[in-house]
């Protein structure tokens, strides 16, 4: 794909986003709509060798599979291809054609770097939307696991006052 057509597609994404801040805080007041991190909760379990990631998205959202991004910190640590699942094809009035996953989906990492480290942090990028017709601004986050520790899942986010951006908008936790 040219540069200039990713970029192309960054801008309508930015647009469509824009444009549906004003439905989204209306279905977020009357709590239809929920926050990234509830709608696409991530947890990942490290070995030593291997990360296992794993999304389950709510029911009435997607993630879109050619937007997902792994990588480690620090650079040192690299990884191979991410082993991921077939998902559903889907028309995306955007995107055209488009593989998403529904539901739970797990994503195995390897480490292909010599002696695997004791802990290692991941920093993944991912993009979904609902079926409502709001799509997310893409998202970064970290997750640092422990070789031989339980799975490790991102925060929620929260507003300065404590609250997660539901609450905030007047939606139901």
């Amino acid at each position: 794909m040219k540069v200039q057509d990713q970029r192309r597609r960054a801008l309508l994404s930015v647009v469509l986003v824009l444009a549906s801040l004003g439905s989204a805080s209306l279905d977020a007041a009357e709590g239809e709509l929920l926050d990234a991190a509830r709608a696409f909760p991530m947890t990942a379990r490290y070995d030593g060798r291997t990360i296992l990631v794993r999304f389950d998205v709510a029911d009435g959202y997607y993630l879109y599979r050619d937007k997902l991004r792994f990588s480690t910190e620090p650079g040192t640590v690299k990884l191979g291809k991410p082993v991921l699942p077939r998902g559903e094809i889907r028309k995306d009035e955007f995107f055209g054609r488009v593989e998403v996953y529904r539901g739970s989906v797990e994503i195995k990492l390897s480490l292909t770097s010599g002696s695997p480290p004791g802990q290692v942090t991941l920093k993944t990028v991912s993009q979904g939307c609902a079926d409502a017709g709001v799509c997310y601004t893409p998202r970064e986050e970290r997750l640092t696991v422990v070789s031989g520790g339980g799975p490790v899942s991102t925060p929620g986010p929260r507003t300065p006052g404590g609250r997660s951006l539901l609450e905030e908008l007047g939606g139901k936790p």
